[in-house]
């Protein structure tokens, strides 16, 4: 089972990242992110405090939600439309293995990959806030593993909408315009646009429409795994904060969000032409 065909492929994909440094660079950004927030966030208001936890994950999750998905998509946006102009695609595929083997292997790869550097990023500013801070251990650890399990779903997520972009795409520079254009609609028109209704109260918006809302975007659902239940949302973060559905709830839609993404994509590839 170790050697098999996914376990390959992902062993070679994690190589690679580290071959190119974007393991080092991709850990450095998430660090400097999360130390600067926690450590330094306070310096804006004069002074320099521990922020409280609660807001601590408001503001982590604010920021992380523009930044994770791209570093996500950046890391797959060349899996099959750069193996293919280099002509390793269909080296790939004369092997004895599927082509549903092949992209798991190259997800279970780049999730390994963002998973070790959202872990080390986010659980090394929790161990220094647990040295430092005058935290309660329990809960400290408990927002934090579920920030960075929220975080990872959101990332295996992205990388998922990288490799349809990369099965679409003919060319590597087009792939890098596409998957600028879908951070750009997912995490920020649409974020923006959710926003706004929430601040503009609209009459005819109830909460059930708000929750499908949220649930048709991944970045909102994190943001609503990472703000339920507690009070460090402002204005509309506050409705976020507030969503009727539960956590199991959110991350059940997250889960869904990544099984409908890995069925797309292996869909896509297996009447992709070579």
């Amino acid at each position: 089972m170790l050697m098999s065909p996914v376990c390959v492929i992902a062993k070679k994909e994690i190589q690679d990242s580290l071959r190119n440094r974007w393991v080092l660079f991709i850990s450095l950004i998430f660090l400097i992110l999360s130390l600067s927030v926690t450590f330094a966030g306070s310096a804006v208001a004069g002074h320099l405090a521990l922020p409280e936890l609660n807001a601590l994950i408001s503001s982590l999750s604010t920021i992380s939600v523009f930044i994770i998905p791209l570093a996500a998509m950046l890391v797959s946006y060349d899996a099959f439309v750069g193996e293919d102009e280099s002509g390793t695609l269909l080296l790939l595929l004369s092997y004895p293995i599927t082509r549903l083997q092949i992209l798991l292997g190259k997800l279970l790869g780049h999730s390994v990959i963002m998973s070790v550097t959202i872990g080390f990023a986010f659980g090394l500013t929790g161990l220094l806030l647990l040295a430092f801070g005058d935290y309660d251990a329990a809960k400290l650890l408990n927002q934090f593993g579920q920030f960075i399990i929220s975080s990872v779903l959101l990332a295996v997520a992205f990388i998922l909408f990288g490799y349809i972009v990369s099965l679409k795409s003919a060319e590597k520079a087009k792939a890098v315009a596409s998957v600028l254009f879908v951070w750009f609609v997912f995490v920020l028109i649409y974020d923006l646009l959710l926003l706004t209704i929430l601040v503009a109260d609209l009459a005819f918006f109830n909460q059930y429409i708000i929750n499908v809302l949220i649930a048709l975007n991944p970045t909102d659902l994190y943001r609503a795994i990472n703000l339920i239940g507690t009070d460090a949302g402002k204005g509309s973060l506050a409705i976020l904060s507030a969503v009727a559905w539960g956590k199991l709830a959110l991350y059940a839609v997250m889960l869904l969000w990544i099984t409908l993404l890995a069925f797309i994509a292996e869909q896509i590839f297996k009447r992709r032409a070579l």
